[in-house]
């Protein structure tokens, strides 16, 4: 049985290009959900604005890809706007409604609209102004002990990495500021921050939108290194995964998401590639390949499961940091 291939496979996939999207993504719900307690179940949406934002502007309309980016972060903060003005005076549980339907009326209309590409989605070389400042030779793979990428994926995950530790860095400052200060406090209790002259109103709104702003960068980065956008890849389960990947790492810690997003990939790639292996070896008869994906599914969610019955905040969590004032 080679198990250094099944670990080679779930560590390079633990750091890889998939994890960094879902990172950046879950690092915008940490400072929705985590430090101000917003219930958004549509950061899809945000995700979608970044990579249609490049797929439609460099695809369609000729322009560049950096361009592109500040359009895709403009259209982010609009529809920060047009989700928050309406539902950020109203419950919680309004955004969370609101929000999740967005993503599915995004997804739907993209896949309707044929400016949008369609339901074939949107095709093509988005990333070449990006993959052309690629100063890694050329070479089909890279190899790094267990680490193997492809020399654009190699530039990806560089560049991803970087920019995920400028937004923690960034993060870092943010929630140590008495503008984070606040956020924490109308997680805990609203009224009270209100009752000192605070308007919670604004700075649940900047919350919004400097999470969708994250969530927006793991779309541009969807794009430019998947060179394709299809409708059907944004679907809620890609929040819900968001949601996992924080409250396993522990929500509203700075590391959280990181550590979280690193163990979630790790697993589910190391859990497949055995169980493809156990199958092909004959030692699981049971079980064909095509099984194997919603399998690993399940055994992820049973030790999910198991975290949140005895370590509900999660690995760095504390459980006061799951308390949400939900007024």
């Amino acid at each position: 049985m080679d198990i250094a291939f099944v670990l080679t496979q779930a560590i390079t996939q633990a750091i890889g290009v998939t994890a960094i999207i879902y990172l950046l993504a879950t690092m915008g719900l940490n400072i929705q959900f985590g430090y101000t307690g917003l219930l958004n179940f549509g950061q899809i949406a945000f995700v979608a604005v970044g990579s249609y934002g490049i797929g439609v502007f460099v695809i369609y309309r000729g322009w560049s890809l950096w361009a592109s980016i500040l359009v895709a972060l403009v259209l982010s903060v609009i529809l920060s706007l047009i989700l928050g003005v309406p539902t950020l005076r109203l419950r919680a549980d309004y955004l969370a409604i609101v929000t999740i339907a967005t993503g599915e009326i995004m997804r739907l209309a993209t896949k309707s609209l044929d400016p949008l590409g369609g339901s074939q989605g949107i095709s093509g070389k988005m990333g070449d102004d990006f993959y052309a400042l690629n100063p890694f030779p050329e070479q089909d793979r890279f190899e790094f002990g267990p680490l193997n990428f492809s020399r654009n994926d190699l530039w990806v995950v560089v560049v991803g990495w970087v920019v995920i530790a400028l937004l923690l860095l960034l993060t870092w400052a943010l929630m140590r500021s008495p503008w984070g200060r606040i956020l924490k406090g109308i997680r805990e209790d609203e009224d009270a921050v209100r009752s000192l002259g605070k308007s919670t109103y604004l700075r649940k709104m900047q919350a919004l939108v400097l999470g969708g702003l994250f969530g927006t960068l793991a779309g541009i980065f969807w794009a430019v290194a998947k060179q394709s956008v299809q409708p059907d890849s944004f679907v809620p389960d890609f929040t819900f995964f968001c949601y996992t990947i924080l409250i396993l790492g522990g929500a509203a810690r700075v590391l959280g998401p990181v550590l979280g997003a690193i163990i979630f990939w790790f697993l589910l790639v190391f859990i497949e590639q055995f169980l493809i292996l156990l199958v092909q070896g004959g030692t699981i008869t049971f079980l064909s390949t095509t099984q194997i994906g919603p399998i690993r599914f399940i055994l992820v969610g049973v030790g999910l499961m198991l975290l949140m019955i005895f370590r509900p905040q999660g690995i760095l969590g504390d459980r006061k940091e799951i308390r949400l004032d939900a007024r």
